[in-house]
């Protein structure tokens, strides 16, 4: 998110930039005029290279380098204009039109509450800012006297705060958003669309790093039976207590996904398929549960581990632990088949 609003802000600026230049050269004499454009040009290929990077944005440290670039123009396009600028004569057309380069902090401080960010990262960011402005002030106001400048700046200050804020409550919308999208709402296992994801991510790193990953598929035997003779809601009541103890079971490194219907999908990252074994015998000896009639709940499984099954990607990788969950089933139920027979 924050590297999409990055690219669209930086877009924005990068056409917009330029067209304040046909102004200055109206209103500021050479050579004034022509270095305001320079400066004014430079920023705007600055913001249009950072808005058309075609690089991937692959983790929360990329994005705030890309953020903290995208606030470092104008930073330091205002820490330049401002002594070009303030050597000139003032006329109340050139004031007029300086106000637009004064109040520059004033836009960008207040363009934070666009990004997710957490109070650290709103302070950290509107930091440099501040500081430009306050250096500006010392240097000499463009466009108020001194102590109507320290007003300005605790304006400044409160826009920043009002801004992270803004911020911090985008941000646990989001998240808000994400838990609900994530986990499904029956069982509290993360939901299939982002369990692919994740499954997608870890063998990447498995591959990379040349560690195990295993991914357990069980389905839970005879469910269409508890759904039949006792309704919906003891299925939901066995599906629950199902994923209650799977997830009991697992590490906090481990994740469990509710695939389909009665079937649940285990990813555990550094873990051999003798590792994954013991999980599932763990399982086995806590039972998945009763079902409504008082019998124990019992499920087919399947195991497959990428090193030892030599899978390419994390579709090959599901699809062998269902055929596996499979050959259970079809081998009378109850039962665990691997890349070593169980």
């Amino acid at each position: 998110m924050i590297h999409s609003r990055v690219r669209m802000v930086a877009m924005v600026f990068g056409l917009l930039t330029p067209l304040w230049i046909i102004i200055d050269v109206t209103v500021f004499n050479w050579p004034l005029s022509a270095a305001l454009a320079a400066l004014r040009l430079t920023a705007s290929g600055a913001f249009l290279a950072l808005a058309l990077d075609p690089r991937p944005c692959d983790d929360i440290k990329d994005a705030w380098w890309r953020l903290a670039a995208l606030l470092a123009i104008p930073t330091l396009f205002f820490t330049i204009s401002h002594p070009l600028l303030y050597e000139q004569g003032m006329d109340d057309l050139r004031i007029a039109v300086t106000a637009g380069y004064g109040y520059l902090p004033f836009v960008m401080v207040a363009g934070l509450s666009v990004f997710p960010l957490t109070a650290k990262e709103g302070a950290l960011f509107a930091a440099p800012m501040l500081a430009a402005h306050l250096g500006a002030g010392f240097y000499g106001s463009l466009v108020l006297p001194f102590p109507s400048y320290i007003s300005a700046l605790w304006l400044l200050v409160l826009i920043a705060v009002v801004a992270t804020l803004a911020a911090i409550s985008q941000l646990h919308f989001m998240i808000a958003l994400l838990e609900q999208a994530a986990h499904d709402v029956l069982t509290g296992a993360l939901s299939r669309r982002i369990g692919e994801e994740l499954l997608r991510l870890q063998l990447a790193h498995a591959q990379r790093s040349h560690q195990p990953l295993s991914a357990i598929f069980v389905d839970l035997d005879d469910f269409k039976a508890v759904n039949d003779r006792f309704g919906h809601d003891e299925g939901d009541r066995v599906l629950r207590h199902a994923a209650t103890t799977i997830r009991s079971l697992l590490r906090e490194s481990d994740a469990l996904v509710r695939w389909g219907g009665e079937e649940f999908l285990v990813i555990m990252p550094d873990t051999p398929i003798d590792g994954a074994m013991i999980a599932v015998e763990r399982m086995r000896t806590a039972g998945f549960g009763k079902r409504p009639d008082g019998a124990l709940q019992t499920a087919s499984i399947g195991i497959a581990e990428q090193h030892a099954d030599r899978s390419i990607d994390w579709e090959a990788l599901v699809e062998l632990a269902d055929q596996r969950m499979y050959q259970a089933k079809q081998a009378g139920k109850d039962r665990v088949v691997s890349t070593e027979p169980a």
